[in-house]
């Protein structure tokens, strides 16, 4: 249902796949074989991209330890699956726990393994992720402040008034988490009011008279970009659409093309175009930055100065347009090799 590497591939001329399966009409090219030389190999996060490399490797054999130095498996698939739209993300948080026992995966939660104990693996694979960029806006570190992940793990409250910086997909999920209160997905009754959708024995084509009803938004939410482009255009291609519509329903405004001058206790200061034209205040009580991800490579660094060579998946080896796609596709394909 996400359409991300089935749908959206099909339509862009690649051949398709399965988000979650990356073997997937690639059966002949990534095959997972039983090893004749069984490695001690640790997986350093427990993310979709070490998950993936973990069961992948225990499958063909390897003695696997997986590390993350938080108390549950999942990495960001624990912030997605709140984000209303993505609660199948629960059912593979679910199914990457089963097979991870089942598999005999030797677990280290809410543990961050140093290099010296890393060092005493045959292979170290690094998936520690990714870190939120540093805008650099004057006033970012005021209390009005928040990081997405502040707002996806509940860790601080959001105000009535949201100026959202950065429209990428981080933003775009957040936007719709922070202006629904119930999430109609797996309501039908509920999904089918709000889109306007009936039955189409009844109404021409399925469409409700009535047209859609969505719920009123719990905040006011601004979005906006430095790119000087429409906000959303980036996203999924056969899904793109419906971020976009959910959050017009929502009555968010959408900017592109703003400079991020300041920030204070009024909210957010904001000019236009390359010659920061048009100087303008976005009342806010909240300002969430979702302006992009870094690699977290402090571990890795830390074994590579001690001439170790760990292999690096996932964000914390390109963070731009991390996705669970790439992620799971990547430690597949890695822990097939090894």
């Amino acid at each position: 249902a996400c359409n991300q590497a089935c749908l959206d591939h099909t339509f862009s001329g690649k051949i398709s796949t399965c988000l979650v399966n990356p073997r997937a009409c690639f059966e002949t090219e990534l095959v997972i074989t039983p090893t004749a030389t069984p490695k001690r190999i640790a997986v350093v996060g427990a993310g979709p991209a070490g998950l993936s490399a973990a069961l992948t490797a225990a499958q063909r054999g390897h003695k696997v330890a997986l590390f993350d130095r938080a108390k549950t498996i999942g990495g960001q698939l624990n912030m997605a699956r709140r984000i209303p739209g993505k609660e199948e993300f629960h059912g593979l948080v679910d199914w990457f726990a089963t097979m991870v026992d089942q598999a005999g995966i030797e677990t280290h939660l809410g543990q961050e393994p140093t290099a010296e104990t890393l060092a005493a693996y045959d292979e170290v694979i690094i998936a520690t992720g990714v870190l939120p960029r540093d805008p650099g806006i004057p006033g970012q570190d005021g209390p009005n402040v928040l990081s997405y992940i502040d707002v996806l793990r509940h860790k601080a409250p959001v105000g009535n008034r949201v100026a959202i910086i950065g429209a990428g997909g981080i933003g775009f999920d957040v936007a719709e988490y922070l202006t629904t209160d119930d999430s109609p997905t797996e309501d039908l009754a509920a999904w089918k009011e709000e889109w306007g959708i009936t039955d189409p024995e009844t109404h021409r084509g399925g469409l409700a008279p009535e047209g859609p009803q969505p719920e009123e938004p719990v905040r006011h939410v601004t979005l906006l970009q430095r790119k000087a482009e429409r906000p959303g255009k980036r996203l999924g291609k056969t899904t793109g659409w419906i971020h976009r519509a959910t959050l017009r329903m929502k009555d968010v405004k959408m900017f592109g093309g703003v400079n991020y001058e300041r920030i204070d206790a009024d909210g957010l200061h904001i000019s236009h175009g390359e010659a920061r034209e048009n100087p303008t205040l976005i009342e806010a009580d909240t300002i969430v930055l979702c302006a992009g991800q870094l690699p977290e490579r402090s571990l890795a660094d830390a074994l590579t100065s001690r001439g170790l060579t760990p292999h690096i998946i996932g964000g914390a080896d390109v963070a731009a347009e991390l996705d669970a796609k790439r992620a799971i596709d990547q430690g597949t394909r890695l822990a097939a090799s090894l």
